[in-house]
């Protein structure tokens, strides 16, 4: 049951069992709804409404005893603990109840003006031995007459430092939100008592059916319009699942919201801020009507519009920033992250204390996100960023799942391979070696670990799960367009559109002397010639092509290394190393490729930057778009060129014994080892996978911490640590580190790349998606800490989706289609395998494949040599004499050609073109295939879902109804109030 009264001074007064204000818009389509159907069915509607009256009356007779215990509303503060009474984050009312000891709490808190009651809402820092004085204070004079107060404070730890802080008085907040068009709480309009807050009834008349309203179900607390008619077949199944679901535990993974705070906002009707229509929004104090987030970025959007000095160009905050006018611009923490009291017996002191205790500690790695919480802190952009974030790594959950699955099939039927039991038995087969010289001859049986542990990662399952990772990609981006739609919808951005951005300062530099006039604000602007534009293009992607060389140079560089160190390592003088030399020779080339990549990551970056700015980009959004793009492409070509060569090109050109292919004519290039190449990708793969990932971990939170501990350290030297811990906010949030110049670039880049991995390679490697999944659990909390506890807060930035970076995903999946393809028709032995199944075995003829088939595979796919055609260069030190105590004769490779007794000595049998064919039809028949698939899928699921799109035209046409009577109820009291004066108009209306 749940029900409201008014308090004494008017204001809804709301009780709920858990003892959480609830929203009064939430049950406007319950009282429209019963005046329609009343309609419909003919039933006098006077009677309906006598009767919801009196059961209200009702109601309000019995809240109106618990009004005195009942918490007042609250705007900003409503997901805090009721009894924590802290001046961080209390809003005034609060304060004026506890008493006159708080306002002192504000003046040392660090988040208010030295009054006590001015919030800072934005913070400036500047250097007074800068000598851009006279830029500085044309600047904060035109601010003060914007509106805004400043107040100015030096710097505990260093007098040269100056603090501006920044406050926005309600008229400036109100003004600015309605320029914004910032959406915030409606108030609708009560048809039973016209002018009221809607009230809370007990039950729900809908669709022509009562339903229970019991406050129990937080959906009863949603946007929720209107309910379907359920079944009973259907209602019998969800009996049943609640029985089974009552032996479960209640939803582990949902934060505990008895003892925590709720950490939902409350889902109110939301219209564009109106100063004209102020009566109808949800206003209980104006000091927390508009959140600290909102209001940060209502003073930016002033500050990027104040003028520093006369003339067009010279205006906005980032242009100081840049000139160094000003040292850093950003809003303040709303507090310390750490407590000593408890936050479940004594609630949370502030949302940043509350996020770090249900969102950034380790301790809640298992739970879900408080996205709501995060929006309201950080903004839309950066809430999108960790709502992608936990979609993909919850969509990691069934691919780690079918990995692993496929490589514990592998390890089931190890010891079922045909094709491992014979290379595990083949004693007898003497392989030739695998490099010039140093390199000795080998049984066959001595790759017997190589060839089992490939059978781990290439086995039957492994097209089933190349196939699985394609369609899982195309599910992962279909049904999080979804979730954008429904997040965006929850958190006000269907409507949203980007506001005209500013012209970047170096384009108005480099062409202010050309204009042209804007078509969308009607002034004049810089304008950029299109053969100027072009010119500049083509220099960057010449610059692009050029990098791209570079990065083919260092993966030449690599393989000469291979080939080369293989001979080294085979006259090794450790057995160890010297019997393992291919593995060793992989190992060691991979960590070096590594190295290498991190190097040229450094110069991709300075190269992305120069190229950028070449071709000068009109908005910020345009240069951060090109800016992505060029480190994508770089990083993307830096991390996988390697990786492609080891796939498609490592052992498919190396010519037969007495006739190698060689580099300069004289490398011989390397081999695959006798059991494949697949091994070699496995390593690769793994190793850089796990490699990239800790570094960047470590980067990403090692670097932050190692910089704030030196700060930290140096004041201590300097002032000690009482005197430290006394510091007020805005000198601590100073001394943390700034977040990075590129906003959420490095983030996403690192999840993207590892989404790559995760499926362009996948078919060699079953376990990635598991190291990503276990990688991303890290990362989220990472993220968190990192957000939290070691950046200053960044700015509250709005986004409807993640921009470029979905474009992005859709290339990488294309892509992950044509390598998985390519993996399993040329890197694996699965064509092979099948073309002497059904064509060459002892099945042949039979339509069977399965292990008894595969008898005499490897004696098949093994060509003979004879030992005397070797060249002299490449001839080996050892004759063979060890294995049977006569030199040796013949020795076996890997390929497909006939005896050296033939007509036509080493020449492709015909077996070589039955694989080469089937390798090709694979090709084609697995493309085609997949991709109809996905773009099935693709067809069958619809980017908005269904119940969202009725939600948005419901919601739609109650905020028309309901401004219609809102106005119709407007206009029948001025009338009223008219007649009550004896003034009487002619023609009016109603």
């Amino acid at each position: 049951m749940e029900a409201s009264s008014s308090g004494s001074d008017g204001k809804p007064i709301t009780h709920q069992p858990e003892g959480r204000e609830h929203c009064q818009g939430r049950h406007l389509e319950t009282q429209i709804s019963i005046r329609l159907d009343a309609q419909k069915r003919d039933v006098d509607f006077s009677e309906i409404l006598n009767a919801i009256q009196e059961i209200a009356k009702d109601v309000n007779i019995f809240f109106d005893e618990l009004e005195g215990i009942a918490s007042p509303s609250k705007d900003d503060e409503s997901l805090l603990h009721h009894g924590n009474l802290t001046s961080t984050s209390e809003d005034t009312s609060r304060f004026e109840a506890v008493g006159e000891g708080v306002p002192e709490k504000n003046k040392t808190s660090g988040l208010y003006f030295r009054d006590g009651k001015c919030r800072i809402d934005y913070l400036l820092v500047y250097r007074k031995s800068n000598p851009q004085n006279e830029k500085r204070e044309v600047f904060e004079r035109n601010i003060r007459a914007e509106g805004l107060q400043m107040e100015k404070e030096s710097s505990l730890s260093n007098s040269d430092i100056i603090f501006v802080k920044l406050h926005a008085p309600w008229e400036v907040l109100g003004k600015y939100a309605e320029l914004m068009n910032v959406r915030m709480p409606f108030r609708p309009f009560n048809p039973f008592n016209a002018g009221a807050p809607c009230i809370l009834v007990p039950c729900c008349f809908l669709n022509g059916h009562f339903f229970e309203n019991n406050g129990k179900s937080r959906r009863s607390r949603r946007k929720i319009y209107y309910l379907h008619r359920r079944y009973k077949f259907l209602n019998r199944i969800e009996k049943q699942l609640s029985r089974f679901r009552g032996w479960l535990p209640r939803k582990p993974m949902r934060l505990d919201k008895e003892r925590l705070p709720d950490l939902e906002e409350n889902d109110c009707y939301t219209a564009p801020f109106s100063q004209q229509r102020i009566h109808h929004f949800i206003i209980h104090n104006k000091d927390t009507f508009f959140n600290n987030a909102t209001r940060s970025r209502i003073v930016h959007h002033i500050l990027q519009r104040v003028k520093y000095e006369e003339g067009k160009n010279k205006i906005g905050l980032n242009r100081l920033l840049t000139n160094g006018s000003y040292e850093a611009a950003f809003p303040l923490h709303e507090g310390g992250y750490r407590s000593k009291k408890s936050i479940r017996t004594h609630g949370a002191e502030n949302h940043r204390h509350l996020l770090y205790e249900c969102w950034a500690s380790w301790g809640a790695w298992y739970k879900y996100q408080p996205l709501d919480l995060v929006r309201r802190y950080f903004g839309e952009k950066i809430g999108l960023y960790f709502a992608w974030l936990g979609w993909y790594t919850g969509m990691l959950f069934p691919a780690a799942f079918v990995g692993l699955f496929v490589f514990l099939y592998g390890v089931a039927t190890l010891n079922h391979c045909q094709v491992s039991k014979e290379v595990c038995q083949a004693t007898e087969i003497i392989m030739c070696p695998i490099c010039d010289k140093y390199c000795p001859f080998m049984r066959l049986s001595d790759s017997c670990v190589y060839a089992k542990v490939t059978h781990l990662f290439d086995n039957g399952a492994t097209v089933f799960f190349a196939v699985f990772m394609a369609v899982w990609a195309t599910v992962f981006l279909e049904f999080w367009k979804r979730r954008r739609a429904v997040i965006a919808y929850d958190w006000d951005l269907i409507d949203w559109e980007e506001e005209e951005e500013e012209i970047r300062p170096q384009f108005e530099a480099k062409y202010s002397k050309k204009e042209r006039m804007n078509p969308i604000s009607g002034k004049p602007e810089p304008y950029q010639a299109f053969a100027d534009k072009c010119s500049r293009i083509i220099v960057s992607a010449s610059g692009i092509f050029f990098m791209i060389c570079v990065v083919i140079a260092a993966v030449f560089g690599i393989v000469i290394y291979r080939v080369v160190t293989v001979s080294t390592f085979a006259a090794f003088k450790w057995a160890l190393i010297r019997n393992n030399s291919q593995v060793a020779t992989t190992g060691t080339a991979v960590c070096i490729n590594f190295c290498i990549i991190m190097l040229l990551n450094v110069l991709y970056e300075k190269v992305a930057l120069f190229l950028t700015n070449l071709e000068q980009p009109r908005t910020e959004s345009e240069w951060e778009n090109s800016f992505t793009l060029k480190m994508f492409l770089f990083q993307f070509v830096n991390l996988n060129s390697s990786t492609f060569y080891i796939a498609f090109f490592l052992g498919r050109f190396t010519g037969h014994p007495g006739a190698y292919l060689r580099l300069i004519n004289r490398w011989r290039l390397e081999e695959c080892h006798p059991s494949g190449c697949l091994i070699d990708l496995c390593m690769q793969m793994g190793i850089i996978m796990v490699l990239k990932q800790t570094w960047n971990n470590f980067m990403e939170l090692g670097y932050p911490l190692i910089q704030n501990w030196w700060t930290r350290r140096r004041l201590r030297q300097e002032h000690g640590s009482l005197r430290k811990a006394s510091f007020p906010q805005w000198e601590k949030d100073y001394n943390l580190q700034p977040m990075n110049a590129y906003g959420l670039f490095d983030e996403y880049l690192e999840m993207i790349l590892q989404f790559g991995f995760t499926t362009i390679f996948v078919a060699a490697f079953p376990l990635a998606p598991l190291l990503a999944l276990l990688n991303n659990i890290i990362e989220i909390r990472l993220d968190a800490y990192k957000f939290v506890t070691q950046w200053r807060r960044p700015l509250a930035s709005r986004a409807k989706d993640i921009g470029i970076w979905y474009g992005i995903l859709e290339g990488i999946g294309i892509l992950s289609v044509i390598t998985n393809a390519f993996v399993i028709a040329v890197t694996s032995d699965f064509i092979p395998r099948l073309v002497y199944a059904y064509k060459y075995g002892p099945c042949a003829g039979q339509g069977e494949a399965g292990q008894k088939c595969m008898v005499g595979y490897v004696n098949a796919s093994l060509s003979v040599f004879l030992v005397y055609d070797f060249e002299h260069r490449s001839e080996p030190s050892s004759n063979g004499s060890e294995f049977s105590g006569t030199p040796l004769k013949y020795c076996r490779y890997r390929d497909y050609r006939d005896p050296p007794h033939a007509p036509v000595p080493y020449g492709y049998t015909l077996q070589f073109w039955h694989v080469l064919a089937a390798r090709l039809a694979f090709i084609i028949v697995f493309e085609h295939l997949v991709f109809c698939i996905k773009h099935l899928i693709s067809y069958l699921i619809p980017d908005l879902p269904k119940d969202l799109r009725d939600r948005m035209r419901r919601e739609k046409y109650l905020i028309q109804e309901m401004m219609y009577e809102a106005e119709l109820e407007r206009l029948q009291k001025e009338r009223k109030e008219r007649k009550k004066n004896g003034k009487s108009y002619h023609n009016e209306w109603p």
